[in-house]
């Protein structure tokens, strides 16, 4: 195209100059300009032309070139739905041919169908001839014979799925318990029932004994503590078994022996300071007490807190029992899913009642669950308290949430400690009381009274015998002992035969 355009403006531009160069007159040097610009427009005509001609010749091949490629693709397409009429041919004839074979099948299972209907039915009749049953009664006793199959099989099924809910709620119940003890890391905390004091120098014992030893008679009647002089090197020793009363004695006769003036009258003033300021030291022990656990306490039940610091049970002090009883119920709330603050404040305060017991009468526990609802806290709180040491049934999981930390705060060893006297009357009475059955041959105690061993006479008691009897005497022990933590009842029959060989 754009040759084209070239020779037609090549040949315009020609006759114009022919045109131009005619009507003007020329000289010779005018003529062979002209000449020389006519040779060069014949020359621009010419490959202008020759262009063209190239360029027409460039389209032709190219179309030719088109045409072919697509009459190939044509072919190419043609032949593509050729295969695939040929290919959808052949599966309409197996598709035909899968019909005729389905038809036929279907036919030969109808056949067969009514055959089995047949023969069943002869069966049917051979039976009812053979039994003397009717077909109502067969199906009657083949229901029969499921329903007792079933029954047995669900039976063994059920029994199954128990015992193994028991085993994982004992697994459970035992890394909850054993994760609450891992993580709470308490101190054992024994407690003595005397107190020493240190004195500067020996003679400080007979300032202390006075004139006629009224100095030490009005420090006792004072503090209700006695005083013991001794030949222990710069040291008296106090002794009571009240705590309270210890500790204002103790502070009393350090604040004395600072002063130096040791009379009657001193003696009452610094006794009397002594108590004011161990109320501040109780008030202050029960809001440290409440603050290490996170919690608001009443002032009044604050104050009843701190008593138990000069408290103790078989020498496990109370106050430190009763924050390590509220850690542990945090614990073990947390992995069940409860409310631990609740779960803290009924075992921080489970034991509050023992601070007024002496002077209030009745069981601790209900002393300390109406001190509780007297100063305001929760209902189930207060239940938790009641519930400890079951003098009310438990009602909600917190209930049982306290028992369990306050049983694993008091058994765990080194916790709490009692005299030798006792430990071995506490076992003594615990054999007893096993001899106590008819079936008894023996009995003993082992691992500190954690366990008690009984051996019964074999002719006097079966093994069914045996083990009721293991049962009545874990109720016995129940009910008639005191004994920290649990015992565990062991029963063995033995039979035992011996022949000589001569």
């Amino acid at each position: 195209m754009i040759g084209y355009i070239g020779l037609g403006v090549g040949i315009i531009a020609a006759v114009a100059l022919g045109y131009l160069i005619g009507r003007i007159p020329r000289t010779k040097k005018e003529e062979e300009i002209i000449a020389s610009a006519q040779e060069e427009a014949e020359r621009l005509k010419r490959e202008r032309i020759l262009e063209a001609r190239q360029e027409i010749q460039e389209m032709r091949e190219e179309f030719e070139a088109r045409t072919k490629r697509r009459e190939e693709e044509l072919a190419r397409m043609e032949e593509r739905i050729l295969q695939r009429e040929d290919r959808l041919g052949k599966k309409s004839t197996y598709l035909e041919r899968i019909e005729d074979s389905l038809r036929a099948d279907e036919e030969e299972l109808q056949r067969l169908k009514e055959e089995g209907e047949r023969l069943l039915a002869e069966e049917k009749a051979q039976l009812a001839r053979i039994s003397g049953w009717t077909e109502k009664e067969a199906q009657e006793h083949l229901l029969k014979l499921v329903e007792t199959e079933s029954q047995r099989f669900f039976s063994r099924k059920v029994e199954e799925v128990e015992r193994r809910a028991k085993e994982e709620a004992q697994q459970r119940a035992a890394r909850i318990l054993a994760t609450a003890v891992q993580r709470y890391a308490g101190e054992y905390i024994e407690e003595n029932a005397v107190s020493s004091v240190p004195l500067p120098s020996e003679e400080f014992k007979g300032r202390i004994i006075g004139r006629e030893g009224r100095n030490i008679r009005t420090f006792e009647a004072l503090t209700g503590v006695e005083l013991l002089v001794d030949d222990t090197p710069e040291m008296v020793v106090l002794s009571s078994f009240h705590p309270l009363r210890r500790e204002v004695a103790r502070l009393a006769l350090t604040r004395l022996i600072e002063d130096g003036r040791i009379h009657p009258a001193q003696i009452e003033e610094k006794v009397q300071r002594a108590k004011a300021r161990l109320a501040d030291q109780i008030r202050e022990e029960g809001r440290k007490a409440a603050f290490d656990l996170g919690l608001d306490l009443h002032p009044e039940l604050t104050a009843l807190l701190g008593r138990l610091k000069y408290r103790t049970s078989y020498g496990q002090n109370q106050l430190a029992h009763s924050v390590e009883v509220a850690w542990i119920a945090k614990m073990i709330a947390e992995e069940l899913g409860i409310d631990a603050v609740s779960a803290k404040r009924a075992g921080l305060l489970h034991d509050i009642g023992k601070a007024v017991d002496h002077e209030v009468e009745g069981p601790h526990a209900l002393i300390g669950a109406d001190l509780a609802r007297r100063y305001g806290e929760k209902s189930v709180v207060v239940h938790a308290i009641a519930a400890h040491h079951e003098d009310v049934d438990p009602e909600s999981v917190l209930d049982v949430i306290i028992q369990a930390a306050d049983t694993l705060s008091a058994a765990r060893p080194g916790a709490r400690h009692e005299t030798f006297e006792r430990y071995i009357q506490r076992l003594k009475d615990l054999e007893a009381l096993c001899r106590s059955f008819p079936a008894v041959q023996e009995a003993y105690a082992l691992q500190a009274g954690r366990e008690v061993r009984v051996m019964v006479h074999p002719d006097r008691a079966s093994d069914e015998v045996a083990a009721k009897l293991a049962y009545d005497i874990a109720r016995a022990i129940e009910e008639e002992l005191n004994y920290p933590g649990e015992i565990k009842v062991n029963v063995i029959r033995q039979t035992q035969f011996t022949q000589s060989a001569k």
